[in-house]
């Protein structure tokens, strides 16, 4: 064959779905290494959905009376809520709160204390007060209102750095003695969240099922080009070939023998809706529903759902966005009562930030605290942790136009998450390096 020809071959079966992310060593292994070496003998998995954009989560949890609802009223003007939904939370909260009516497929989850909030979170360094912010007398993060740079520092857990991996792979890494691919899968392809030093995750398509051009039929055209990409591969023999063929096998019958088992795994079709973040959510049910069968006890999900930089029309966009949140996750819940993997699943959100308090006129600008959301059997729910900011422009925590300083730093909520799946206090310390800047370095979310 020539090398024009290879050429050719190798750019059929990259368009039919085996990604650059495909070769990464993750997927790499061969079938009979399936099984990975844990020190653990429970199953737990991580499901990130990342909010893409910056949710405005100030309107997610809202004041219900007194004062705390005037001051409410003022800042955010026509971007009030008004009509909330009543949640009486396990810690008193004065002036009482209520969830966004969008929310409202979650509110059961709350009242069965299977999901919990956590408030006032940003990227901070350390403890700052709004003298020392404008003194600059702590390390502050550098480019705050940065999507990308955010984005980062949430996914790596720390300061946005030169280091080439995130928190959830080198958790991973941490917790596992050797890797398998269908530890760490993304419905969102390659992410800085489930990367590590030497690995990538396993990208799934919304439907679940990655189709390779040339293995997803019995055609006779196609069944040549797999017997030709086969003996090609067989045939490497300088080193770089050589290499690149073990690891597009070893990603291919990664990819075939996942598909085989999602195939056959339990349906959910009719549990879930037709929006993006639903149908993301339904494939990593079916994920978790075959386990057992791909030889893994701890699992990281990642999934994104965008839209969230409403600079403008949020009172029209918003609310649509908190809807598909909502029903996503409730429904996901369900889908893991039926699989009885609730003990077993935590999902939470991330976003790289909050956003003003005040208005620009037809939506918010990037801001800095926000609120998210932590659910699972494992969650002590019914409850808000950390601190549910005040919503009053000009407060002790307002840089300006409503953008509020962090009470709790991300690396104290991604902690919380990564000692429940089974990080030890030393792991958190090395994967979240500025904790030693704070007297408490986990929430108490988990019972």
């Amino acid at each position: 064959m020539t090398v024009k020809k290879r050429r050719e071959f190798l750019e059929l079966c990259l368009k039919g779905g085996v990604s650059l992310a495909a070769l990464t060593s993750t997927q790499l292994m061969a079938l009979e290494g399936l099984v990975s070496q844990s020190q653990f003998d429970d199953n737990k998995a991580l499901v990130c959905v990342f909010l893409m954009g910056g949710n405005d989560s100030s309107n997610m949890l809202l004041p219900l009376v007194d004062e705390p609802l005037q001051h409410y009223l003022d800042s955010r003007q026509s971007l009030a809520v008004t009509d909330s939904i009543t949640l009486n939370p396990l810690s008193q909260i004065y002036g009482g709160v209520g969830l966004h009516p969008s929310l409202e497929p979650l509110h059961s989850l709350f009242l069965q204390q299977r999901l919990a909030a956590v408030g006032g979170i940003g990227s901070i360094i350390a403890p700052t007060s709004k003298a020392a912010y404008k003194s600059k007398s702590v390390p502050l993060p550098k480019h705050l209102f940065s999507h990308n740079d955010q984005q980062a520092t949430w996914m790596q857990g720390r300061e946005k750095a030169s280091l080439n991996y995130g928190w959830g792979g080198r958790l991973l890494e941490m917790l596992q003695s050797s890797s398998n691919f269908a530890s760490n899968i993304s419905l969102a392809g390659s992410n800085l969240w489930q990367t590590a030093t030497g690995s990538n995750p396993f990208a799934l398509s919304q439907q679940g099922i990655t189709k390779i051009y040339a293995y997803d039929s019995d055609s006779t055209a196609r069944l040549a080009l797999r017997a030709e990409l086969e003996k090609m591969f067989a045939n490497a023999t300088h080193p770089l070939g050589n290499a690149y063929a073990q690891k597009m096998t070893r990603a291919i019958s990664n990819t075939e023998h996942l598909n085989s088992l999602l195939e056959s795994a339990t349906d959910f079709s009719d549990q879930f809706s037709d929006t993006s973040l639903s149908k993301k959510l339904a494939a990593v049910a079916r994920t978790l529903s075959v386990r057992s069968q791909l030889g893994v006890n701890r699992q990281l999900f990642f999934v994104t759902m965008g839209g969230f930089d409403t600079h403008d029309d949020q009172n029209t966009r918003h609310p649509a966005l908190l809807s598909e949140l909502a029903t996503g996750l409730a429904e996901f819940d369900s889908a893991l009562s039926e699989l009885g993997l609730q003990n077993n699943v935590t999902t939470f959100t991330m976003s790289e930030f909050g956003r003003t308090l005040s208005s620009n006129g037809d939506g918010t600008d990037h801001g800095w605290a926000g609120n998210q959301l932590v659910m699972g059997g494992a969650v002590k729910g019914g409850d808000i942790y950390g601190t549910l900011m005040e919503q009053r422009l000009g407060n002790e925590f307002d840089v300006g136009a409503g953008r509020l300083i962090p009470q709790v730093a991300n690396e104290q909520y991604f902690a919380t998450l990564a000692k429940w799946f089974g990080a030890s206090d030393s792991d958190l310390l090395d994967l979240f390096p500025n904790l030693g800047n704070f007297n408490q370095h986990t929430l108490d979310i988990f019972g």
